[in-house]
């Protein structure tokens, strides 16, 4: 399906592709790994033929669609749903053309067409689709342009996954995702029918996904067979392999340049060590495997750990500019909890955490905070608040004052940044560096509560893999929000579902939280929020919208009766229409009357639609309510 031949491609004076090859067969889920910065966007780059190799080429089928997630989030007056359907390009055209012309035979072989791409279920593929991403039905109808940039990429996500494309190139793609929606897109991608290639650093994804793994290491592209665990398992394999003949080559070479040196000079001898020592220049040496160390994180302990309970509720409400977004919280958090936080964006998570760490006061009820708590509170988005003309040292130094240069360099390379490292400017840090110095900055001072929401972006594996060594090596409580999977299984013993307007205990572990988000349709309906007015972080969090009204069953039945009989309807009437269009002959007899029909049928298939659209509302509103 993709074959990469012998590619050379030149970023400045780093070579990223040392004359790499690979070929990807036709329905591989290939995980694409490799550290960050080693060139697997540049990759992507140079398949969709945005840039050109110095050499070398990527090839695939000349009739071969491809999609890609443009990196910009798309914006405008449109619908999410009219721009999920856009993604379609043969079916918005034919729906178009079909508006206008006036041929019979031509009407006839564009509805023949539209029913052979299945064009009358469009909208409501296009509907599960964005659901499964994060938007009810309410929110499908809205403008792309009342959506954050992160809301939108997940639009961008969408249209991509509908376009169906031959080859589908997905890079990062849970970084604007939930938990829940991450936890959807693994389950749609794992029945993907064509051939994905997904940049990715969740293990969760390239072990539930991938059937191959291509890795970039040191300019060369080498694919695997298996997931990502048995990836780790075979170059770990390998890498034991090539150590033994390494060994094994040093201790021949030994063996032989002692023979040599021995009988040089000794004429019975030479002959024989002469030969020897052309088998030594012609010996080429086993290249060792190298994998470059990860700096590891570390968090300083708390040095006087408090009597527990840290935090205690008591019928604690909390929102913003006096609407609630939480109530009723009753909840006691221990000095040694590890307590991941699950429930869609939008639902409070952030709220609860600043609430826990002191940034929001509760409107009513009894919080009680121990009197010496220290909080270290990381998110993604303080990002943007260091110095981008700043170093490392001139953001840790300002925690130091009474400290010598060496001392701070000494607590910079514990950070993470060693040498010239601590002098390099922000700007030119790389997202999962800029994430270190920001967690280091967060817990500098051996808080009593770490809260982190969203830490693993922009880290690799193995970092992550060092987060979560780091996380367990840490002595006081921690809080977790994190759409990794691997991490809160790694790191959290104690569940909290945030949702329904509070926070609950999960009785349960994240296979259950699994098996709870895919069995159900939309069982709590999930909020995306409109931007706030220049605003970093969004209070719109807690603008929750006014809940519909409950409608019993037996009502839900009802309208869930009436929309299948229209459905049934509708089809039967298409079905007549179609009958009519393939009689032979039948636009030279009538072509007016035939250009009527060909009309009606796309009347007809837009009234399916509406009603297959009511009919998964009301069913997943039945759900909802418990049903049966």
């Amino acid at each position: 399906m993709l074959n990469i031949e012998d590619l050379t491609y030149r970023l400045g004076p780093r070579l990223l592709f040392d004359h790499a090859s690979a070929a990807v067969p036709l329905g591989a889920k290939v995980g694409f790994v490799g550290r960050n910065g080693a060139g697997k966007t540049t990759l992507f780059r140079l398949v969709s033929n945005e840039i050109y190799p110095e050499g070398g080429a990527c090839s695939y089928p000349k009739a071969a669609r491809i999609g890609r997630v443009e990196q910009e989030a798309p914006g405008g007056p449109g619908s999410l749903i009219d721009f999920v359907l856009l993604a379609d390009v043969e079916r918005a055209a034919l729906l178009e053309e079909a508006e206008v012309a006036t041929d019979p035979t031509r009407i006839a072989d564009i509805q023949i067409r539209l029913a052979d791409i299945d064009a009358q279920s469009a909208p409501a593929r296009a509907g599960i689709i964005l659901s499964g991403l994060g938007f009810d039905h309410e929110a499908q109808q809205r403008s792309l342009s009342e959506f954050s940039d992160g809301w939108r990429m997940r639009v961008a996500l969408a249209a991509v996954l509908f376009s169906k494309p031959d080859l589908l190139l997905l890079d990062e793609p849970t970084n604007y995702l939930d938990l829940e929606g991450t936890l959807w897109l693994i389950d749609y991608l794992a029945k993907y029918p064509a051939t994905i290639v997904v940049i990715s650093h969740d293990r969760d994804m390239l072990d539930d996904v991938a059937d191959h793994i291509l890795h970039l290491d040191q300019g060369k592209l080498t694919l695997w067979k298996g997931n990502y665990t048995s990836f780790e398992k075979q170059r770990r394999e390998q890498i034991a392999i090539r150590m033994k003949h390494i060994k094994k080559q040093e201790a021949h070479r030994e063996h032989l340049q002692s023979f040599v040196d021995r009988f040089r000079a000794k004429a019975t001898k030479a002959r024989q060590a002469q030969s020897r020592l052309r088998m030594l220049e012609k010996m080429e040496p086993v290249e060792a495997i190298v994998d470059t160390d990860v700096q590891p994180f570390n968090f300083p302990s708390p040095a006087k750990p408090l009597a527990p309970p840290i935090v205690a509720m008591q019928n604690v409400s909390v929102g913003y500019d006096g609407r609630t977004v939480l109530s009723r919280l009753s909840l006691n958090i221990s000095n040694d909890d590890r307590i991941g936080l699950l429930g869609s964006n939008g639902n409070g998570k952030s709220t609860f955490a600043k609430l826990v760490a002191g940034r929001l006061e509760a409107m009513g009820g009894e919080l009680r905070r121990s009197s010496r708590l220290d909080v270290g509170f990381f998110a993604q988005h303080q990002i943007d608040d260091l110095d981008p003309r700043g170093t490392p040292y001139s953001h840790v130094a300002p925690l130091m004052t009474d400290a010598t240069q060496a001392k701070v360099r000494g607590r910079c390379a514990q950070i993470g940044f060693p040498n010239v490292k601590a002098d390099t400017r922000i700007e030119l840090l790389s997202g999962g560096e800029k994430a270190r110095l920001l967690m280091g900055l967060a817990t500098f001072s051996g808080p009593h509560l770490i809260i982190m929401d969203e830490p693993t972006n922009h880290l690799d594996i193995d970092s992550r893999a060092a987060l979560i060594e780091a996380i367990n090596a840490y002595d006081g409580a921690i809080i977790l929000v994190s759409h990794d999977r691997h991490l809160l299984e790694a790191c959290a013993d104690r569940l909290w579902l945030v949702g329904n307007g509070g926070v609950t205990e999960f009785d349960g572990d994240m296979d259950d939280y699994r098996k709870l988000i895919l069995d159900s349709n939309s069982g709590k309906e999930r909020k995306p929020r409109k931007d706030g007015k220049g605003a970093k972080e969004a209070a719109p969090e807690a603008v929750v919208a006014p809940p519909r009204p409950v409608r019993s069953r037996k009502e839900l039945y009802k309208k869930i009766d009436a929309a299948a009989d229209r459905m049934t309807k509708f089809e039967g009437l298409a079905k007549r229409i179609d009958e009519a269009l393939a009689k032979p002959g039948a636009f030279a007899k009538d072509p007016a009357r035939a250009g009527q029909l060909a009309q009606q049928r796309s009347e007809v298939s837009k009234a399916i639609a509406a009603a297959e659209d009511e009919w998964l509302e009301l069913t997943a509103e039945l759900e909802g309510a418990g049903a049966g």
